[in-house]
């Protein structure tokens, strides 16, 4: 089977284990232990195989990016940052709107065709309304 070109990961409830709209509260700062944490000092994870698997996708030559519909863009970023993910993301689309928004920038902005994209989302609208692209 041909490897993809380019895998596109939602944030919320596929890279971390809530909204960061609505579960945490931004602004998130990194503790001397180096723990992250909320403004209400409450700790923030990733899914324990996040950086494992960015980096063996990064390790195979296969391109990453962002897409979320968050509406707290800055928190989005800001937990990228912390976290040091940041790197390895080509292209990021995190703001409200459509996923079809989001991919359509994706593919211009990476020259990258839709059938060589594969994209991980936990909403299954999402992953309907952008499985239609590039029919």
């Amino acid at each position: 089977m041909a490897k993809p070109k380019l895998v596109v990961f939602d944030l919320d409830y596929t890279l971390w284990p809530f909204w960061v709209d609505t579960h945490v509260d931004p602004p998130f700062r990194k503790e001397r232990n180096g723990k992250i944490v909320d403004s209400a000092g409450r700790t923030i994870n990733l899914y324990a195989e996040v950086t494992e698997v960015l980096q063996t996708l990064q390790r195979d030559g296969i391109q990453i990016a962002a897409a979320s519909r968050t509406g707290e863009v800055a928190g989005a970023n800001q937990l990228l940052n912390l976290f040091k993910l940041d790197s390895y993301f080509i292209q990021k689309e995190i703001y409200p709107g459509s996923k079809v928004t989001h991919f359509t920038r994706i593919n211009q902005a990476t020259r990258t065709q839709f059938s060589e994209m594969i994209f991980f989302d936990d909403e299954h609208r999402n992953i309907v309304d952008v499985g239609k692209l590039g029919e």
